[in-house]
């Protein structure tokens, strides 16, 4: 089967198309044949090495989430799905076990049919940032009436968290560019404020007081607790724990936890189905021009997701 991966770090350039051999799935899981995968900034930080997993060797294929259908069902795998049904996916990228590849093989807990109405190229960007921005709401703990802070609002994370958020009963406070603030107000924030390192000072203009909650999706670090009541919390993506000033607790989280939580997948592909989650795709390529996605990527200003299409 074709995938596309690499096999030495370094960058976009050492993306190739790779001949594998067409994976089989065990007891508990499905094999799904693919159609989009989308491009995220995990499959760069594999791209650039080292690999995830210490014990895996090349050639490595990067990609967490995918689309398009079943056809094959691991023997005794407990599943309403069946063989040609749409799905999208989340996966644990390993070795070459990624999503950039016509065939892969993942755990039926990690599977949900796709959006009713949605082609595969936007049921792929549903898994990993939906299931990231449902684990930093459901980290925070904040209960309904109480308000939530977001940055980088227009992204991918941040615009479902934004909606997550109102969709929980929050109030959302969040950031954008002068180009982005429409979007992120369709998006359903009530408040929209100019997104940078002023942004913090600029929420507790709003709210003197300070949020009950922070999702910090664009790695403002220590200058988020400005932003913060005492005793609050501070959701972050990229690994920050920093020391909190008064009492802020800051709370790194990691998807892969939700990465078998079918249910909650499962509620945000109906949270999709009734127009509370929109998916939005940038640009598609062909997998074989996947070093130009990532040279896109990297980039910058992307808003929406970037899909491989197989």
């Amino acid at each position: 089967m074709k995938a596309v991966g690499f096999t030495e770090f370094g960058g976009p350039e050492v993306l190739q198309v790779l001949e594998l051999p067409v994976p089989d799935a065990g007891p508990g899981e499905v094999r799904i044949r693919v159609s989009a995968a989308t491009v995220n900034a995990v499959d760069a930080l594999q791209r650039r090495g080292p690999a995830r997993s210490p014990d895996a060797r090349p050639p490595f294929v990067p990609g967490m989430e995918a689309a398009g259908v079943v056809d094959q069902i691991g023997a005794g795998t407990d599943t309403d799905l069946r063989v040609g049904d749409q799905l999208t996916t989340i996966v644990l990228a390993d070795g070459a076990h990624g999503a950039y590849a016509e065939q892969i093989v993942v755990p039926a807990e990690s599977v949900v049919r796709a959006p009713h109405g949605a082609s595969d190229v936007q049921a792929a960007t549903l898994p990993m940032n939906g299931l990231t921005a449902r684990l930093a709401l459901d980290t925070l703990g904040l209960e309904a009436g109480q308000t939530v802070a977001v940055t980088g609002a227009a992204g991918a994370v941040g615009g479902y968290a934004v909606q997550l958020a109102k969709a929980d009963g929050l109030r959302v406070v969040a950031d954008a560019s002068e180009q982005d603030e429409t979007l992120v107000k369709e998006l359903g924030a009530d408040i929209v404020l100019r997104r940078g390192a002023e942004y913090p000072d600029r929420v507790r203009a709003e709210v003197p007081e300070g949020v009950d909650g922070l999702l910090d999706a664009a790695s403002l670090g220590a200058l988020t607790a400005r932003a913060v009541r005492d005793k609050g919390r501070v959701v972050t993506l990229l690994g920050y724990d920093g020391p909190g000033e008064r009492g802020i607790v800051y709370q790194p989280i990691v998807v892969f936890r939700y990465a078998r939580e079918h249910a909650k997948l499962d509620r945000l592909r109906q949270q999709v189905e009734d127009g509370r989650l929109t998916l939005r795709v940038a640009r598609t390529f062909p997998a074989e021009q996947a070093a130009e996605a990532h040279r896109v990527l990297a980039a910058g200003g992307v808003r929406g997701r970037l899909v491989l299409t197989f």
